[in-house]
């Protein structure tokens, strides 16, 4: 059983530094006399490393976060840093496509104290996760798009066997351990099916990994249904699998149903290599003034701890886990806290120091 952890962190841009600043002490006094030790290492990558270098991820920044453990990400990106082409830096994709990270894991659920967006009292048991195949999709086409003439532009949907594979059937078995705490135990395919072959394929897959977990309810919605039914009843949903683009737009309307993109976590996982990091961007209009929420980024932490439990066999990760997402939970119940973007005045250290206090 494994019991010490190289961490690669990635802080980034913005308040991807401060996240992560606020994140640290609060992973250090989990792992006091928890039977683990995470190691952290600093690396450089972003917009700002970029244009100071000309490299947004160094080839040593790579190799460290191949080799790590586990990859602690704030944020990357700056609007008016961008590439020669137009696009914006976003080395979080780079790792993605080179690590296969094909699982883009995105958690929704209301948080105690947290108002939820809807007015409707099972809005407060809302609690799903929507997969996002992370490798393919329309994203295929990030840096092969075409422009004719100043004329057409086009960019192309790739759906792969394997790729569908390996993301329904990581959706399948999320179900399932999600069934033996107590949840549906469901998994929906969103889609597009009645319209484009790409998403015909998508679902066929779907129903060919289905049949192989049959305690698992298999579910099939639209994507333009999903985006209305999100709003109008999103306690029906589990777990949701969906194509790239699709996943990129809902998770964020998921995450704005429970307190937006500051509550907001994720994890970018494949089979190898797993990167865990808050929802939200570099927010460079709040980046500097001690505003930012660092919560999302510690629920992510919460999901690399688990993350590691699964891989190493080493319960105390599993355990520091759920104990870091009881302690927000029980600061935002208690209904003093609140961060800027909900109306309050409590910035990142106010809120990192009352979830410390809660540990």
């Amino acid at each position: 059983m494994k019991k010490e952890f190289d961490i690669c962190v990635l802080p980034g841009d913005g308040i991807g530094n401060e996240v992560i600043e606020a994140t640290l002490p609060v992973l250090e006094k989990l792992q006091r006399g928890a039977g683990f030790a995470l190691r952290f290492k600093h690396h450089p990558a972003g917009a700002q490393h970029y244009k100071a270098t000309g490299d947004a991820l160094p080839d040593a920044t790579f190799a460290a976060a191949k080799a790590a453990d586990a990859i602690l990400f704030g944020a990357m990106g700056w609007p008016e840093i961008r590439y020669p082409d137009g696009t914006e830096i976003a080395p979080q994709l780079d790792l993605r496509f080179r690590l296969e990270l094909y699982a883009g894991v995105r958690p929704a659920r209301a948080i105690p104290g947290v108002p939820p967006a809807l007015a409707d009292p099972r809005a407060r048991d809302i609690d799903l996760v929507l997969i996002r195949e992370s490798t393919e999709g329309l994203f295929a086409s990030r840096g092969k798009g075409v422009v004719e003439a100043d004329r057409e532009a086009r960019d192309t949907m790739v759906i792969t066997r394997e790729g569908s594979r390996r993301v329904h059937e990581f959706s399948f078995r999320l179900a399932e351990r999600r069934k033996l705490r107590g949840k549906p135990g469901s998994v929906t395919c969103v889609d597009k099916a009645n319209v484009f072959v790409s998403m015909a394929f998508f679902r066929k897959i779907f129903d060919e990994v289905a049949a192989r977990h049959p305690g698992v309810a298999a579910k099939h919605h639209y994507v333009d249904a999903t985006a209305l039914d999100l709003v109008r009843k999103p306690w029906m949903f589990d777990v949701m699998v969906t194509e790239n683009m699709f996943g990129d737009i809902l998770s964020d309307q998921a995450a704005a149903l429970v307190g937006g993109m500051g509550m907001a976590p994720s994890a970018d996982v494949g089979d190898a290599h797993g990167l865990f990091q808050p929802c939200h961007g570099s927010a460079p209009d709040i980046a500097g003034q001690g505003r930012a929420n660092p919560t999302a980024t510690f629920l992510s932490a919460a999901m690399m701890l688990d993350w590691l439990a699964d891989r190493s066999g080493n319960d105390a990760l599993a355990q520091a886990a759920g104990k870091l997402e009881r302690a927000v939970d029980t600061v935002f119940a208690s209904g003093r806290m609140r961060p800027y973007e909900l109306g309050g005045t409590d910035g990142t250290a106010a809120i990192r120091d009352a979830v410390l206090s809660n540990l």
